[in-house]
Order: structure tokens, then C-alpha cells, then sequence
């Protein structure tokens, strides 16, 4: 199993619409990367390791896939519809990492 966590970064200029992210894009990626997808989380950064300090991240999502092949297979084909949907709700690129999954509970 792999997870393709997508982070996004906050600065103090930085803007992120949870609402749409949560109620249109994540529905919408949902729907495009179909069975290959196994599970999904959409988090929105509320603090940062001080009381009181902001997230380092406005928020962070986390796609399950079998195997990277499978994420590669799905995605391809939907990238340019993912992607350009992004605008819609922030104004900064995404950090994106590919992890194995060692332990999920």
C-alpha cells in the first residue's frame, strides 16, 4: 500500500479555501481516480508544535493506493483536471511525497 500525501504549505500570504477543498475538490478527485483509490483524508492545518502558533501546512491529504503503479494509472489520465482545478481554492504549490505504508490502523 502507498500514501501520496499532498501538503500544503501556509505563509501569511498564502490562501486556502477549506471549504471548497473539502466539499468540491477532494469529491472531485474522488470520482476520478475511481476503485483505484482505496481511502482518502483531507486535513486542515489548525496550529503548529507552540500554543497558539499556526500550522506549518494549510492543510494536508493523504490518497491510498495499492501500489504506485495503480496511483500512476489513475492519475495520469485526470492530471490535467486535478490540477487545474487548484486555483479554485489556493495559490501555492503543493509539496508531494510518495510513502510505503507500514503501519495503518
Amino acid at each position: 500500500m502507498i500514501s501520496v500525501c499532498v501538503l500544503y504549505p501556509r505563509t501569511e500570504r498564502s490562501r486556502f479555501d477549506v471549504d471548497y477543498y473539502v466539499n468540491k475538490h477532494i469529491p472531485m478527485v474522488i470520482k476520478c481516480l475511481g476503485s483505484a483509490l482505496k481511502g482518502v483524508t483531507a486535513e486542515a492545518g489548525v496550529g503548529g508544535t507552540e500554543p497558539g502558533s499556526p500550522p506549518a501546512y494549510a492543510a494536508v491529504c493523504r490518497l491510498l493506493f495499492e501500489s504506485v503503479d495503480s496511483f500512476l494509472a489513475a492519475f495520469g489520465p485526470n492530471a490535467a483536471k486535478v490540477q487545474g482545478d487548484m486555483p479554485n481554492y489556493t495559490d501555492v504549490a503543493p509539496v508531494i511525497q510518495i510513502n510505503e505504508v507500514k503501519i495503518s490502523k
